[in-house]
């Protein structure tokens, strides 16, 4: 695949690359005169080499030793480092000296605090001290519905430090969709607060507060944080209160592959399923990813925009390990013009950032110039884009108004918690283009799979596409990040199903990629239904529940689309009862009623009345179909009409897309 530029649009000095920590690990491991893709290679045919140098490049054989990196490459269920025994908690918290920064707390007031490392390990000794005396322990679960706060940072470490599970999610889902994801693990603790900010708003939360804990039977203790002025009264415990009385922050050592957190899918075909992450294989993930392609800092300051809904909340806290400090923001991105981060990326001198195409086009498209009067930028050095594609003209916009700062767009997703493709401060930046491969992550694109299948490769496997050619995301070996397993799936049905039903020995993420000639990557899209919208990957299941309850729609369907000029359309069609009419209205109750029963980041762009909805003859809305359809694809190259119960209806869709 050509390139979408003669030139890259960031190229590192020859001080940059002998400054990098990617260079210094190069020299540790003693391949100094490798270059980045002779890096990549051994770092995914030598999978015990790479990551035990990863262990001890980043000081992990001061914590404890292990029997053998990895004792089964089966996936899933690859077992690593065994015989270790780690906190993740552990290492996110102890470094540095006690009156290091470690948090910056801001909000759309304009008024920020910060933490210390050591208010961040007594707050978080205090805390599990508590719920160590609700009968908290091992494996039991503790569920935070919170904003991006410091609170959140500490209920999720004291919860770790005892060996117990944490899951969290953002104050802007309400109670019935949060219920949807906490229900399924039994939790032992509910950790809220009273409300959260959000363009320019308070948004008390105290009645979800109480339809959430009143829907979650075995939850014996309800801690509340005191926001927005609300103290929390008669909704359980105050944090105040939970966090007085002093005690060590002690974290328990436990097995490499322990329970750390749970994590949701998007829920795009019925209830979200739990994605269960280790404390080990996070751990040494993060000092990868974190340490060596962000090339983190203990002098860094991180600002990734995100909340605790989405998996960039727990990469961006994972840079406290690696010494740095992050600022928790609550609020909204363009609160109160489209400058707002920007504002708040200078006031704080954040040295790397991390945003999305979603921002960035905001940006561009309100004539902001992010170094412009008493705005700097100063300690600028890197940013981050990710949650959807960024497009060639986002990322030149930014390199003209940030010479010298490289945007390094990445992707990954919440199922590893991480990163497969990003950038790396010695390798260019081009244009809509994804830099590396990640260390440690064998990403291959390939065709299509299965017997008779011209692509097919051995086992019912795909086979590899040429440079250039559109294929699926893949991964060839494992990551010590993958699941561990999923939340109630005993003997690993659903595991397989979701990731290796396509190709029996690799793992399939869902996106459609092209590697070029030159290593890069780039990224047309999910290739399944999943909504990724300002950068959050939502499900189509909690808009449909909405819109079932709204009177006069008989189906719907929704899909997200991603334009070329970078943007996002999330279009809702509906299927109208006889004689009813989509009138503004209706409009306005459908969009309230997934308001109210979702958020607002699940609101459409649009509504649209159809006729119909086409589906498999097996009854699924063909999503997939309908969305490559809006992007322009050929109808013939998306859906065989013989599988859909109605074809007659994909022409609705066929023609839409040509008006658009």
């Amino acid at each position: 695949m050509s390139s979408p530029s003669p030139e890259p649009l960031w190229t590192p000095s020859a001080q940059q690359i002998a400054d990098a920590r990617i260079t210094d690990f190069a020299r540790h491991v003693r391949r100094p005169d490798d270059d980045y893709d002779a890096l990549w290679n051994w770092s995914v045919t030598d999978l015990p080499g790479f990551w035990a140098a990863i262990w001890g490049y980043f000081g992990l054989d001061a914590a404890s030793d292990y029997d053998e990196v990895l004792a089964d490459p089966t996936m899933p269920g690859a077992q690593w480092f065994t015989g270790a025994t780690v906190n993740f908690a552990e290492h996110l918290l102890n470094q540095g000296e006690p009156g290091d920064v470690a948090l910056v707390v801001a909000d759309e007031s304009g008024q920020s605090t910060s933490w210390t490392r050591e208010r961040l390990r007594d707050e978080a000794g205090a805390l599990a001290a508590t719920l160590k005396a609700a009968g908290v322990g091992r494996g039991d679960v503790v569920v935070g519905y919170l904003p991006h706060i410091a609170e959140t940072i500490v209920a999720f470490a004291a919860t770790a430090s005892l060996g117990a599970i944490w899951s969290g999610v953002g104050q802007d889902y309400v109670a019935d969709a949060a219920i949807d994801r906490f229900g399924q693990l039994e939790p032992k603790v509910l950790i809220t607060s009273t409300g959260y900010h959000f363009n320019g708003k308070q948004h008390e939360r105290r009645a979800d507060v109480v339809r959430l804990r009143d829907g979650l039977p075995t939850v014996t203790t309800t801690i509340v944080v005191e926001r927005l002025g609300f103290d929390g009264e008669g909704l359980g415990t105050s944090w105040a209160d939970a966090v007085a009385t002093p005690a060590e922050f002690a974290p328990v050592r436990v097995p490499f592959d322990h329970p750390l957190w749970v994590l949701f899918s998007s829920g795009t075909t019925g209830v979200p399923k739990g994605l269960v992450h280790g404390h080990g294989g996070i751990l040494v993930e993060m000092l990868k990813q974190l340490g060596l392609h962000w090339d983190l800092r203990a002098d860094d300051r991180v600002f990734w925009y995100t909340s605790p809904s989405w998996m960039m909340w727990n990469a961006q806290i994972s840079a406290l390990a690696l010494g740095a400090s992050v600022i928790c923001y609550d609020g909204s991105p363009t609160f109160p013009d489209a400058a707002a981060m920007w504002d708040l990326v200078d006031e704080h001198e954040v040295t790397f950032f991390g945003t999305s195409p979603g921002y960035l086009l905001a940006s561009q498209t309100a004539g902001v110039t992010p170094i412009s009067g008493s705005r700097t930028l100063a300690r600028l050095r890197a940013m981050g884009s990710t949650g959807s594609p960024l497009s060639p003209d986002i990322h030149r916009w930014q390199a003209q108004q940030l010479p010298g700062v490289p945007l390094w767009s990445i992707s990954g997703g919440t199922d590893v918690c991480s990163a497969f493709i990003a950038g790396v401060p010695t390798v260019p930046v081009w244009p809509g283009e994804l830099s590396v491969r990640c260390l440690g992550s064998a990403v291959a694109s390939w065709g299509p799979a299965g017997a008779g299948s011209e692509a097919s490769g051995p086992n019912g496997d795909g086979e590899e596409v040429p440079n250039g050619t559109v294929g699926e995301l893949v991964l060839t070996v494992p990551m010590p990040s993958m699941p561990v397993k999923l939340w109630n799936d005993p003997d690993g049905k659903r595991y397989r199903d979701a990731y290796f039903e396509m190709y029996p020995h690799a793992w399939r993420q869902g996106d459609w990629i092209t590697i070029t000639d030159r290593g890069t990557v780039v990224i047309h899209g999910r290739s399944d239904s999943t909504l990724n919208r300002h950068g959050v990957r939502m499900g189509s299941a909690d808009i449909y529940a909405a819109v079932d309850t709204v009177d006069g729609i008989v189906e719907s369907l929704v899909i997200g689309a991603e334009q070329t000029d970078g943007s996002y359309w999330m279009p809702l069609f509906v299927v109208l009862e006889p004689g009813r009419e989509l009138d503004d209205e209706l409009v306005t109750a459908i969009k309230s009623r997934i308001r109210e029963r979702a958020s607002a980041r699940h609101v459409p762009d649009e509504v649209i009345a159809v006729p119909g909805i086409p589906h498999t003859r097996t009854g699924k809305k063909l999503e997939v179909p309908v969305k490559r359809l809006l992007q322009g694809a050929e109808l013939a190259a998306v859906v065989n009409p013989a599988s859909v119960d109605d074809p007659s209806l994909l022409d609705v869709f066929a023609e839409l897309a040509t008006k658009r």
